[in-house]
């Protein structure tokens, strides 16, 4: 590898506000941002919003839908159409 032209790749903190999971993984993310790892080390620090702890499909949450179904949503807003053309 050709020398200073590559990010610098160290263990950075990654944390997932919504939640409260850690990670300690490999990363080349700049950030000003420290913080002490459970194991009494500093890290880099990263906040995330959305992870695997916390998405839905990881998670196996739904999201609430509207009550009148997709396909009646559908045909609801795009009746307009139909009778436009005919």
């Amino acid at each position: 590898m050709k020398p200073g032209i590559h990010p610098d790749y160290r263990a950075v903190l990654f944390h997932d506000v919504s939640a409260d999971a850690f990670w300690l993984i490999g990363s080349t993310v700049n950030t000003d941002k420290t913080r002490e790892h459970s194991d009494g080390n500093t890290y880099p620090y990263v906040t995330l919003d959305v992870s695997s702890a916390s998405h839905p499909i990881y998670t196996g949450q739904q999201r609430q839908t509207a009550s009148e179904g997709r396909v009646a949503g559908f045909n609801k807003r795009f009746a307009g159409f139909a009778k436009a053309r005919s």
